[in-house]
């Protein structure tokens, strides 16, 4: 059998996160067709630096913080983008990059472990959405980053939903083998609640399998906290998104309004079944910004990990790496 290196892929709305051997970063999924041009250094200003540009024969964008300064923002939320959009494609090898250059040379076939949010994983068109990923992702990718040229070969694509990430970080130690006192929750009940960009994500799983009635997404990520602060529509997402990480976005009324509406619909899907979990995992972005408020209503049950943001990728890393020492074994 080829050996294959396992890397995650977290394709978030805000951010796309890579987890390998060396560990895990984020590339926010801000990208920008590329103006071709831009004011030089003006006495009395500072000069900045562009963002990560990366050019294939097709295609050429900034992508990463600030690229909304640097070019017409290209911000597109709708899951075709997982069919292999240009700025997706982008995205991906913009995220290797940062990879290759701050973790490890990617130089031996790849093995990755695709998480995507769980709408479209649910129903009639989930074979065809996950079919479509693995296709453009799977193959020989090459571009150029900067100045520099970059090859990486995809040989395999598995595809999971982005909460099955989250469990599995909990579930499994840096080997991808069960943590022992944990292993008996995945007979249990355990529920994840991924508050992420674009979406929140509900998913009980007991025995093994998704409990379907405790299951659900809706489109009120972070992203609605962001619309709440930006009414007028003076600013794109992204820029928001890179004020709000830097603490420079002042969202003390919005807060609490957008709060509201991530509990209520935790309560509407779930009402008070989460005092029979084993474990309540609460991930990604929105779990961070509502840290000091929202675990404390799960009476002690809500588990929020050291990374909550890179938790799925984590988790997924940890899945694939299990799944391949399975396959050798």
């Amino acid at each position: 059998m080829n050996d294959y290196l396992p890397i995650s892929v977290d394709a978030g709305a805000g951010a796309i996160k890579v987890y390998g051997p060396h560990g895990g970063l984020q590339v926010l999924a801000q990208v920008s067709a590329n103006s071709q041009h831009s004011v030089g250094r003006l006495l009395g200003l500072t000069s900045q630096k562009p963002p990560l540009h990366i050019q294939d024969n097709a295609t050429s964008f900034y992508v990463d913080a600030g690229a909304h300064d640097w070019g017409r923002p290209v911000e597109n939320l709708s899951h075709d983008r997982f069919s292999g959009t240009p700025e997706m494609r982008a995205l991906f090898k913009a995220a290797l990059t940062r990879y290759i250059q701050q973790c490890s040379p990617l130089d031996v076939p790849l093995q990755i472990m695709l998480g995507l949010p769980l709408e479209p994983m649910s129903g009639g068109d989930a074979p065809a959405t996950v079919e479509s990923a693995r296709r453009w992702l799977k193959g020989t990718h090459t571009w150029q980053a900067d100045d520099r040229e970059y090859h990486v070969e995809v040989a395999d694509v598995k595809v999971t939903s982005q909460p099955v990430g989250a469990l599995f970080d909990y579930l499994l130690d840096d080997d991808g083998h069960f943590v022992p006192a944990r292993k008996t929750a995945f007979t249990r009940e355990v529920g994840i609640i991924s508050i992420g960009f674009n979406t929140i994500e509900l998913l009980v799983v007991r025995d093994k399998a998704p409990v379907q009635r405790f299951t659900a997404g809706t489109t009120a990520g972070v992203r609605r906290l962001l619309e709440l602060v930006n009414q007028l529509r003076l600013y794109s997402l992204g820029e928001l998104d890179v004020l709000l990480r830097a603490g420079k976005l002042d969202v003390r009324d919005s807060l609490p309004i957008w709060e509201g509406e991530v509990t209520g619909f935790i309560e509407q899907r779930w009402g008070t079944a989460w005092r029979r979990f084993a474990a309540l995992l609460l991930v990604g972005g929105g779990a961070l910004l509502l840290k000091d408020t929202l675990p404390a209503r799960f009476q002690g049950k809500a588990i929020v990990p050291d990374e909550p943001i890179l938790s799925i990728a984590r988790g997924l890393y940890k899945l694939n790496l299990s799944n391949l020492r399975q396959k050798k074994a």
